[in-house]
Formats: structure tokens, C-alpha cells, sequence
């Protein structure tokens, strides 16, 4: 029999645009025979199922159904294709695991914690996770520049502490541009983490559940026409995302066995995307995505299709994996 399974896509972020894309590559690759597939917006001000004819059709939010010509529809698992709020910080995990309705995404916690670059960085330090010097402000701290650049050096990045897809990031080179900078990234969030900038290769590595075990992708190396890995970088062609990695046997074992590590530490599930610099031969971490992009141009798709996994069977197992634990 075929299982109904929700799509979740949009979201309260500015990621929303990339999420409908991620979401909808999704529906498009769903197999239709296995699946019933339903694209379910996420937004503010609506959650509704969306038809082949793009009409609208109300969420229950009670239990997380539909009504559609006077039948109801309630779904066997929810694939979270939502980047940034309230699909990768935990509040959807939350809610499914309240209505105990499997979803593709890591638990509650794991998506709070991951989703806080703060946090997760500081919660992975004790376990020897090597990171960049930072600096934590939040909105209406003050602000010493002299302070700043002590801790961190110049150049610096200044980053939302809680955003994704490169909002709310700039690199700064001088102490004047700090207070612009700073108030570019409270845009987007009242945390913010200021970094040292770290001058090495830049490396992405997936790894996800695959048919029960923990599985390191293929490493993809990116290297960016802009000066960092920005939005532009990732989502308009200004860079290039080279899978596998130019990187020597050495390097490649290190960064997959922390890739590998950090999953395991934090117990995750479904997806990650960890992201690292090498700096004196290490891999230093930046960040960890639990609802990467899923597109057809996206680095996880990219890495599975190295991998030999085709994107119909990195969804599918995903459904599979969500709905066996």
C-alpha cells in the first residue's frame, strides 16, 4: 500500500525560497509508486497542502492533516525539506514527535542545538573538535572593536548566530567596519559569533543514515569565486563545489573521521552536512547543516550521486530510515 508523505517546504526564514525549490526537487523525485506525495507550505501567516493546480488546502494543525474533496488525509511520514525556521532548529521536530508522526529530519535537540552555532560549537569542543577563535554578542551588548580584534585578529567573519545559506554574514579586514558589519547580522538574529578567519582549503562533508549505518559521503571541495562561500557562492554559480575533494589520503581520513565522530557524538539522524577549513593540517570545524539543499545543483545530492546513491534512492531511504526508528 502506498504511503502518504508530507513535504514540507518554506518555512519563517530568509531561506524560504530555497527551501520551495529543495521541496519541490523532492515531490519531483518521489517515486510515484511507492508514494502518495503531498507539498505542504509552511508559513507564518498559512500551512497548506498545495495541488498539481496550485489550489490550497488548510492544515489541520491538531493532527497534521488535510481535508481534499471531503476526504481526509493524514500522512505516514513528513519529509523536512524546510532550512532554517522552524524546520531545522527543532520546533517541527517537536511538534511530529508530539503527534508521533515520523519525519526525515534529526530529533528536536539535535536540530535546536545544531541550528545554534554557538552552542554546537561549544558542546563539541571537550570531544576535541578543533574550531576558529570566536567572540559572542548579543543585540544591545556593547561593542568594543579593540576586544574584538584581540580575540580574533582581522580578518574576521561576523555571523548570525542562528541563520543559514550565508544571511547575515560579512567578512570584515577593518576595526571600522566591525559596527557595520555587526549590524548586518542582528538583521537576521539577536546572537551573534564573530570568527577568526581561517586561510586553508575548504572542505563539505555529508553524512547520513544509508540503509541503517552511519555513511560518509564523498567530500566535496569548494572553492569560491567571492571572497568566502556566500550566498552568491551557493546558490548563483560563483563558485565551484569540486566532488571528491583535491585533497591528499591524509586529509580525507581526517575530516571523515570527524565528520563521522561529530554525528555520532551528537546522535543524529537523517541528513548533515558538516562544513570545515584546514588550517596547520587539521580540519576545523564551521558549521553543521541538518536540512541541506536538496536541488539537483545542492552539495548532498551531488555527493550521493558520487556515492553511486541516485537522488530517488536518497529520498526513499530516508522515508525508509524515519519510519523504521
Amino acid at each position: 500500500m502506498k504511503k502518504n508523505i508530507a513535504i514540507i517546504m518554506g518555512g519563517y526564514s530568509s531561506e524560504y525560497q530555497i527551501s520551495l525549490k529543495s521541496g519541490n526537487v523532492v515531490f519531483e523525485t518521489l517515486d510515484k509508486e511507492s508514494y502518495n506525495a503531498y507539498r505542504i507550505h509552511i508559513f507564518k501567516n498559512k500551512w497548506v497542502y498545495v495541488d498539481e493546480n496550485d489550489n490550497e488546502f488548510p492544515i489541520d494543525k491538531n493532527d497534521f492533516s488535510v481535508m481534499v474533496n471531503n476526504s481526509k488525509i493524514n500522512f505516514d511520514c513528513v519529509f523536512n525539506a524546510i532550512h532554517g525556521s522552524p524546520g531545522e532548529d527543532g520546533y517541527m521536530q517537536a511538534y511530529f514527535k508530539l503527534l508521533n508522526i515520523p519525519q526525515t529530519s534529526c530529533n528536536m535537540y539535535q536540530a535546536a542545538l545544531t541550528f545554534n552555532k554557538r552552542d554546537l560549537l561549544s558542546t563539541l569542543k571537550p570531544y576535541g573538535i578543533k574550531t576558529a577563535e570566536s567572540y559572542y554578542l548579543n543585540l544591545g551588548d556593547a561593542i568594543n572593536e579593540d576586544a574584538i580584534i584581540t580575540k580574533v585578529g582581522l580578518p574576521c567573519f561576523v555571523k548570525a548566530n542562528k541563520a543559514g545559506s550565508s544571511f547575515g554574514i560579512s567578512k570584515v579586514y577593518k576595526k571600522e567596519d566591525l559596527k557595520a558589519a555587526i549590524e548586518n547580522s542582528f538583521k537576521e538574529d539577536n546572537e551573534i559569533i564573530i570568527e577568526q578567519f581561517l586561510e586553508g582549503t575548504e572542505v563539505s562533508v555529508g553524512v547520513i543514515s544509508y540503509k541503517g549505518k552511519i555513511t560518509v559521503l564523498p567530500i566535496t571541495e569548494i572553492v569560491s569565486e567571492n571572497d568566502f562561500f556566500d550566498y552568491q557562492a551557493k546558490y548563483e554559480g560563483k563558485s565551484q563545489e569540486i566532488t571528491p575533494a583535491r585533497i591528499s589520503e591524509d586529509y580525507k581520513t581526517k575530516v571523515e573521521t570527524v565528520a563521522k565522530k561529530i554525528y555520532k557524538v551528537l546522535g543524529m539522524a537523517g541528513f548533515s552536512r558538516s562544513e570545515f577549513i584546514f588550517k596547520d593540517d587539521e580540519p576545523h570545524l564551521l558549521e553543521v547543516n541538518t536540512v541541506p539543499g536538496l536541488t539537483k545543483e545542492s552539495i548532498l545530492p551531488q555527493q550521493a550521486e558520487a556515492a553511486g546513491i541516485s537522488m530517488a534512492d536518497l529520498f526513499s531511504n530516508a522515508i525508509d530510515e524515519a519510519m523504521k526508528n
